[in-house]
């Protein structure tokens, strides 16, 4: 059994029975592209049936069985509609494009060094053209003593994701625990996706006018 199969046999320390809320500033805050959400590394579900309350069409993933079991039945219990499956965020089983935005609430700060460059390339493969991700990790600014998962620097957020997106910004942010009374300090990462193929070069702006630009341009209009 695995590592995170033996962590939903109780209540980890990660699953505060809400949303985190770092993510519901986001939805407040209109950060979001309206539209489709995939939720990597979703855990029981709070999150992402928060979003579908909110309006998104929202699949959420997670490796353990256990998890999207008690996801299912909240989403039952809730009468919301929420895709929940088990999968692994190293290999996601979505065509490509496919996503408007993908949220990660305490995922990536869980993987070893080899891993990060593979789950970014995963996570903007899913990802439809200028789609966004938001990621909440601890930072190095949290302490140590109590353990927990590995803590990170904005520069290794940078090089992981830079190739493949444009890093809108990493701020301070709190990650909620049951560890802790006002929240871990985190980074809240927010990126978009770096146009690659031709066609992803066009943008229509509010008038329907087609106009190229380029990959570190904002995509608003002009």
């Amino acid at each position: 059994m695995s590592s995170w199969e033996d962590a939903y046999k109780t209540v980890p320390p990660w699953d505060v029975g809400r949303p985190q809320p770092a993510l519901v500033e986001l939805v407040r805050a209109g950060e979001l592209n309206r539209g489709s959400v995939l939720d990597v590394g979703c855990g029981t579900g709070e999150n992402a049936l928060y979003l579908a309350r909110n309006g998104f069409s929202v699949v959420g993933v997670d490796l353990s069985d256990r998890a999207i079991a008690s996801a299912r039945a909240k989403a039952a219990e809730r009468r919301l509609k929420v895709e929940f499956r088990a999968g692994n965020a190293l290999s996601l089983e979505f065509k490509d494009d496919v996503f408007d935005n993908v949220i990660d609430s305490g995922l990536f700060h869980t993987f070893p060094d080899n891993d990060r460059p593979v789950y970014a390339r995963e996570i903007a493969r899913v990802l439809a053209t200028r789609g966004r991700y938001f990621m909440l990790c601890f930072s190095e600014k949290e302490p140590t003593n109590w353990g927990g998962p590995r803590r990170i620097r904005k520069e290794e957020i940078e090089t992981t994701f830079s190739p493949l997106f444009k890093i809108n910004y990493i701020r301070d942010a709190s990650f909620a625990t049951r560890f802790h009374t006002n929240g871990g300090k985190a980074y809240l990462t927010s990126a978009t996706k770096i146009p690659t193929k031709p066609a992803d070069f066009f943008h229509e702006d509010s008038a329907g006018r087609y106009r190229a630009f380029f990959p570190h341009d904002d995509f608003s209009d002009s």
